[in-house]
């Protein structure tokens, strides 16, 4: 058994999505998004969600990878009256920025509270 689910994310709605360009310039600040549910929406309730998002950027030649950062969702519906009874959801998408001078790997991962772990990744190029 595999620790994170990879499976497409076009068919699969807890695969994490990384949207940046292929080629980003040396240097310069780059916006990356991550998101989980972009094709198909994954749920967003007080009994199955997505926890938190987290990126990291494995830089060409490095040992180990770098954690760029971690998001966490915490509002699911829920209130004092109970499960589902809130109109305050946050949704499992996030912005981050990087500055590199080297190529790397970008390699998001999500948790959803029943399904557990997933990853994708994605290689990213500088000039």
């Amino acid at each position: 058994m595999e620790m994170y689910g990879t499976a497409d994310w076009k068919t699969e709605k807890h695969v994490p999505v990384i949207e940046v360009a292929d080629v980003i310039k040396k240097g310069e600040k780059t916006p990356i998004t991550v998101s989980v549910g972009k094709e198909i929406a994954h749920p967003n309730k007080t009994e199955h969600y997505i926890s938190w998002i987290k990126l990291l950027f494995w830089p060409e030649g490095e040992k180990y990878p770098i954690e760029l950062g971690v998001v966490n969702f915490t509002a699911h519906g829920e209130s004092i009256r109970g499960p589902d009874t809130s109109t305050v959801y946050t949704e499992p998408h996030a912005v981050f920025h990087l500055k590199t001078d080297k190529p790397g790997k970008l390699i998001a991962t999500s948790y959803c509270n029943i399904h557990g772990l997933w990853k994708f990744e994605k290689e990213i190029n500088v000039e």
